[in-house]
């Protein structure tokens, strides 16, 4: 009789420790979004400033900074990863062309005001792809919890949720571009 108690103590113990590794998981996982979602919004904070510059001096492009303006609105609006995902994709493909436009145009690149705030939008990206790609990690590490026996049986008797994890809107997304040196 004693033994059968035995047994079942470590049967609800190791069950609790269990059960407190996913939660742990799903935690890092809400965490690591949640630094995403502070680099994305530190973009967003950024944009108007890129924008009002760019419009004195490429007041012909007036279509793409009507564009970056309504995409960074979409993006803030955004609810759910999915959605967020998509409306930062969208953003960021304008934001490259603007910064495309921006830098063929000399009396902006000699702004030292412009170059400062181009740059912390450089570096904000920067940190926005390191703490996407920190987020897919823990995300695989949530689902190989999730996925994966003995944790596949508390993480279904629970109903922890399946997480997504961001995705390139395509494979060219993922690609490095092709360059050619040396003028050919």
């Amino acid at each position: 009789m004693v033994w059968l108690i035995g047994i079942a103590a470590a049967v609800l113990l190791v069950f609790v420790l269990l059960y407190n590794r996913l939660i742990r998981a799903k935690i890092k996982v809400r965490q690591a979004w949640a630094q995403v979602s502070v680099q994305q919004q530190r973009r967003h904070d950024l944009i108007p400033g890129i924008v009002a510059a760019a419009r004195g001096s490429a007041s012909h492009e007036r279509a793409l900074l009507d564009a970056v303006t309504d995409a960074r609105r979409r993006a803030l609006s955004a609810t759910g990863h999915l959605d967020r995902d998509a409306a930062e994709q969208e953003l960021t493909g304008l934001l490259d062309q603007l910064l495309v436009v921006t830098e063929a145009q000399p009396q902006l690149q000699a702004d030292g005001s412009f170059r400062k705030v181009q740059q912390e939008l450089r570096d904000t990206e920067d940190r926005l792809a390191f703490a996407r790609a920190f987020a897919n990690d823990r995300v695989a590490r949530y689902r190989t919890l999730t996925d994966t026996v003995p944790t596949l049986v508390i993480a279904r008797l629970f109903r922890f949720p399946r997480t997504q994890m961001f995705a390139r809107e395509s494979e060219l997304a993922a690609r490095a571009p092709d360059v050619q040196l040396g003028g050919r």
